[in-house]
């Protein structure tokens, strides 16, 4: 069994998940080996929500070059969890706006 700890591993703040956040959208970094089942359970335990859907993506390693030395960043899975309309914020994302 999984912990929430482990399902969800940090918030993704950029300009885009900021203005979704007004729809009650919210973006995690999570587990690459999470489903979206257990990202839902994750985030109605965690914040005590109630998950409407999730949609997940897989992202891809991306080239990066630092002077002479070139390498890869890490790939990583992103959640994109809406709220139902009853439900109330996450608190976390609302100090951020």
């Amino acid at each position: 069994m999984k912990m929430i700890q482990d399902i969800i591993i940090a918030p993704v703040i950029t300009e885009a998940s900021m203005d979704r956040i007004a729809n009650k959208t919210y973006t995690f970094k999570v587990a690459k080996n999470a489903t979206k089942p257990e990202i839902a359970k994750a985030v109605e335990v965690m914040f005590g929500v109630k998950v409407d859907t999730v949609n997940t993506i897989n992202m891809r390693k991306k080239a990066k070059r630092q002077g002479y030395t070139s390498g890869y960043t890490a790939a990583w899975k992103k959640a994109i969890v809406t709220l139902k309309p009853d439900s109330k914020t996450i608190e976390f994302f609302e100090g951020m706006n």
